[in-house]
């Protein structure tokens, strides 16, 4: 044998030994990161976390990536088709590796054309690689040339391992479809809003189309160069056998719909939900262990977080606070100190601490920028977007081009109002809806349960509750009187009003500040600051002084629904729930929720404030706007709250079946309303209840009826009737009659609302006999302090 012959024999064989010692060193995983059999039998795919809604839609995600999962019966045949006839057509007969299309490479390189080799199976090893170490192909050809290596090895693992099906499926549950989607049905839903299972020819042609190149091929940002490739699949469809030509013809014909719904998280049904949802989960997946020991991961784990989060109501809530918001919005920019901008005289503190939180400000210190050129910067005239209500539907209309100068937009940003709204089923405890703000774009903060505001007013139910448990009646008569309680002097009510006397309940309906005080008089500032703290269990401070009758109080507006549920729910307290179970990736069930009840009033006492908190909406109660602006119809109990200044606005009220509550406010408490007539809750809270009652009334598929009443408790055997005469003088009626001022008391803040207008109320004889006879035996006799609890007597029958 020739010498030559003998070394590139030699050669030839050490090469060979060379590639086979490679491909042993990477399968047994000594050198590379080859994945274990464990790992292939069992691939985990980075999946996004989804929040999924009551009835089943999906509300938003938390993901790295954003990836969902199929199975194979899930996916449209045309997808399936159409990517085995462009990407892999002898994907039915190989193993792993094409080894036709594999020989010809070097025979295409030659020739100076490039042409892909890689099996559906390949480019699926390639995936689980890149989600497993987070990078994409290799740039180095060495390092390509390894990698390729470990593909083919993997790709043959995975053929042993899985059946075609099976392959196909997780191939198309990893691909990237561009925009951070990944996965066949987040494509489908991401570009044309339906499932991968009902997916056209020429929608599965568009996707598998993106394959070649996401960017390039993308339709919603070179859709010219989509249809070019779409067709060009089509095509290999028709060529493949997988449709006629006639099919083909005619989805070529037709042009690429789009129906783009990305999923972001500043975007789409309930953004302040899912965020403070969020941080729930973490602290969730930190205390709960997976099989082998280590944490959940929220963005990658692929958990399914199912929630009470009704849809419909979402939508529903979210219009009337964006409805109501953009009427109240441009009566409050057009007041004098805000249009003026003088309302900032005194608080240049805040403007400095906002302007250096800015993002402008941290950037130009970055680039070394002295305080002076910072100054000038922030006084400059300079093109901006900014929100602005333009559509209480269209999230995306409330953004606008501009120029103002940076220090105006602050000023500007921080007078745009703000509020909080929740709704939920009083007796189960699930939260049906969550809108924390006007716009999770531009305002982060959650005003449902991360904001603490002074309650004023929604307080006061918990003071007459409390009476009613310790004697009381709701037709004891009461003085208005101006009092005094050691230090602390009330000497009119909030509309003005001071003398005479009136029932309890005519005195919550109109919610007089002279009555709450003469009852915490009475009770103890510390008796019912312990009933508040320890029976209705808040968790906000309840300072035990007398100015507590008047709402001084900073609670949450989810706090306050949660206290609330005990009237409607018949004297039992339910806390808000709105997750109901967490389940992994697999379906397998982490953890179910449930609601915790507690009872903390009789059913005959919850019932009575049910009873009395209607007359707040009655004709002369301080919402009765509710029905004769906005036509509300049915059973509906509620309390406004309007703190000192007009700074808050707050409505609370509920129905048999739906609790729900607002309240309406700016980020800066010196930032309010000049008018009471504006600034009141009645104005502020209620039209976002009453604008997303109508809605879910009108809506029959929610079956929340107006015609479902309050169920009478069985010790009932008659209905109670309750009076709201009083002899107390009408106070003043002036729209600027405000929340009193600090001459009023000395160290408390007053609140109160303005009320409706009274309707006159008509009674029989009979009636008022029976009212006569009702005083005259709760006159205290000589020597009582407080008369004891006593029902009234029912309305007298009438003749037949």
């Amino acid at each position: 044998m020739k010498r030559s012959v003998k070394i590139l024999w030699t050669v030839s064989f050490s090469l060979l030994g060379v590639f086979i010692l490679l491909l042993l060193l990477i399968n047994f995983r000594v050198i590379g990161n080859m994945p274990s059999m464990e790992e292939l039998e069992n691939p985990r795919a980075a999946l996004a976390s989804e929040v999924i809604a009551e009835d089943g839609t999906i509300l938003g995600k938390y993901y790295q990536v954003d990836r969902s999962s199929s199975d194979y019966n899930e996916i449209s045949k045309n997808v399936i088709n159409a990517l085995i006839a462009t990407e892999d057509e002898r994907f039915y007969e190989h193993s792993g590796i094409d080894a036709r299309s594999t020989i010809a490479i070097p025979f295409y390189l030659m020739v100076g054309k490039k042409r892909g080799s890689s099996t559906i199976t390949q480019q699926l090893a390639l995936n689980l690689q890149s989600d497993k170490s987070g990078k994409q192909r290799a740039s180095n050809p060495i390092v390509r040339g390894f990698q390729k290596l470990q593909e083919w090895l993997i790709a043959i693992k995975l053929e042993r391992n899985f059946t075609k099906k099976e392959i196909i499926t997780l191939y198309l549950n990893t691909v990237a479809f561009g925009d951070n989607v990944y996965g066949i049905e987040n494509g489908a839903r991401t570009f044309f809003s339906k499932d991968a299972g009902h997916l056209s020819i020429e929608e599965a042609a568009t996707l598998i189309g993106m394959l070649k190149g996401n960017t390039i091929y993308n339709p919603r940002r070179n859709p010219s160069a989509s249809m070019l490739r779409r067709n060009t699949v089509i095509e290999q469809m028709e060529k493949n056998g997988y449709i006629t030509k006639a099919e083909a013809q005619a989805a070529e014909s037709r042009p690429i719909v789009l129906r783009y719904n990305k999923i972001d998280h500043n975007k789409g049904l309930a953004p302040y939900f899912r965020e403070v949802l969020r941080d729930e989960l973490k602290d969730w997946c930190q205390k709960h262990k997976k099989a082998d020991g280590s944490e959940y991961n929220l963005y990658r784990d692929g958990l399914k977080i199912y929630t009470t989060i009704n849809p419909r109501m979402q939508l529903y809530a979210e219009e009337a606070v964006g409805k109501h918001l953009m009427e109240l919005q441009k009566v409050f920019a057009n007041q004098s100190n805000i249009k003026s901008g003088s309302v900032w005289k005194n608080w240049q503190k805040y403007l400095d601490r906002y302007m250096k939180e800015s993002d402008r400000y941290q950037d130009m210190k970055e680039a070394n920028a002295s305080d002076d050129e910072i100054k000038k910067a922030f006084n400059t005239p300079t093109k901006m977007k900014v929100f602005a209500w333009r559509s209480p539907s269209e999230p995306d209309l409330n953004e606008i081009d501009t120029v103002m100068t940076p220090m105006d937009s602050i000023k500007y940003m921080r007078a745009i109002l703000q509020s909080g709204f929740m709704a939920m089923d009083p007796e189960s405890g699930e939260v049906k809806a969550w809108v924390g703000g006007p716009d999770f774009r531009y305002f982060k903060n959650d005003h449902v349960s991360r904001t603490r505001r002074q309650v004023g007013s929604t307080f006061k139910p918990f003071l007459y509750c409390f009476a009613l448990m310790n004697g009381m009646s709701p037709n004891t008569m009461l003085p208005n009187e101006p009092i005094t309680i050691g230090n602390w002097t009330l000497t009119r009510n909030s509309e003005g009003s001071v003398g005479g006397e009136i029932t309890m309940a005519g005195a919550l309906a109109r919610s007089l500040n002279l009555v709450s005080a003469y009852l915490i008089k009475q009770l103890g500032a510390r008796a019912f600051a312990d009933f508040a703290k320890t029976k209705i269990g808040f968790d906000s401070d309840i300072p035990p002084y007398p100015s507590i009758a008047l709402g001084t109080p900073e609670i949450s507006l989810y706090e306050m629904l949660q206290a609330y549920t005990m009237f409607p729910a018949r004297g039992i307290i339910t806390k808000p729930i709105y997750m109901t179970r967490i389940e992994d990736r697999n379906g397998n069930i982490l953890e179910t929720f449930a609601p915790v009840k507690r009872e903390v009033i009789s059913e005959n006492e919850a019932y009575t404030m049910v009873k009395m908190m209607e007359g707040v909406v009655a004709p002369g109660g301080t919402g009765a706007r509710m029905r004769y602006r906005y036509k509300m119809e049915g059973e509906i109990a509620g309390k406004t709250g309007t703190t000192n200044d007009n700074t808050d606005g707050w409505f609370i009220g509920y129905t048999p079946q739906l609790l729900a509550g607002a309240w309406v406010g700016c980020e800066n408490n010196f930032l309010r309303f000049s008018t009471t007539a504006v600034g009141q809750g009645a104005n502020t809270g209620l039209p976002i209840w009453a604008y997303f009652f109508q809605k879910v009334y009108a809506d029959k598929t929610l079956k929340i009826d107006n015609k479902s009443t309050f169920p009478i408790p069985p010790t009932l055997h008659n209905d109670i009737y309750l009076n709201y005469n009083s002899n107390v003088q009408p106070g003043a009626e002036a729209e600027d009659v405000g929340s009193g001022s600090a001459s009023d008391y000395i160290d408390v803040s007053q609140y109160g609302e303005e009320p409706a207008p009274a309707e006159p109320r008509k009674e029989t004889e009979a009636q008022k006999e029976k009212e006569k006879e009702q005083k005259e035996k709760e006159k205290p006799k000589e020597g009582q302090q407080q008369p004891k609890a006593t029902y009234p007597p029912p309305p007298p029958k009438k003749d037949n």
